[in-house]
């Protein structure tokens, strides 16, 4: 009994592993897909909502319009109160209430996602499963769950949308350990449109009356 016992347990092991094997394989054939796809564009513009959902319950959203220059990790980030501009070397905070430049050293590590791997973050550091179809507004989406291999990280998990129909990102949801979520929903996405150069610097004469705080 108890060989018999083994054995269907054996068996069942073996067929959650296959399982798992192809829903890994499948969601990294996928994630290739979008990759190829970003990966043919050297500027991207897109159009983006931030959902913020708090663990105590509160809310906030906020939109806005990213500008990136892939190639040269360089992004222009434009919201109803904040301006976010990079060459990649500096970033200028420019916050509109206050009127206030804070400029900093710019960050382009890829152990964290920042808006210069907005597109790429997916393609290392993480385990990953296809977690079903979705339908939002008509559009069907292949759902992506991602485990950070870095027990580290302060974020359990993330789930990544990506429309079948062109293997765009839909949107991005972080979940972090203090039980935050962070939904990142992308529109109107452009690739390769020409963008000058002077978009992504800092413009003193543009913001006259603003203090300028240099923290680097």
């Amino acid at each position: 009994m108890k060989k018999q016992l083994w054995l269907l347990l054996s068996l069942l092991l073996l067929t959650l592993s296959q399982h798992s094997y192809a829903q890994n394989d499948a969601a990294k054939a996928l994630l290739n897909k979008v990759s190829q796809k970003y990966n043919g564009y050297k500027t991207i513009q897109a159009g983006f909502t931030l959902d913020i959902k708090q663990a105590n319950g509160s809310s906030h959203s906020d939109a806005g319009t990213l500008y990136l220059d892939k190639a040269n990790n360089k992004y222009h980030i434009n919201t109803k109160n904040q301006i976010l501009i990079s060459d990649s070397k500096t970033q200028w905070n420019i916050m509109k209430a206050e009127k206030e430049v804070e400029i900093s050293e710019a960050s382009n590590s890829t152990n964290e996602i920042n808006p210069t791997n907005i597109f790429s973050f997916y393609t290392s550091g993480f385990k990953y499963a296809l977690a079903g179809t979705e339908k939002v507004k008509g559009m069907s989406l292949s759902v992506v769950e991602l485990t950070p291999i870095d027990s580290k990280k302060n974020y359990s998990k993330i789930k990544l949308r990506v429309n079948k129909t062109n293997n765009l990102i839909y949107d991005t949801a972080i979940f972090d350990k203090s039980g935050n979520r962070y939904t990142y929903t992308l529109n109107a996405q452009e690739g390769n449109k020409a963008i000058t150069s002077s978009f992504f610097t800092f413009n003193k004469s543009n913001y006259s009356g603003f203090d300028i705080v240099d923290l680097r």
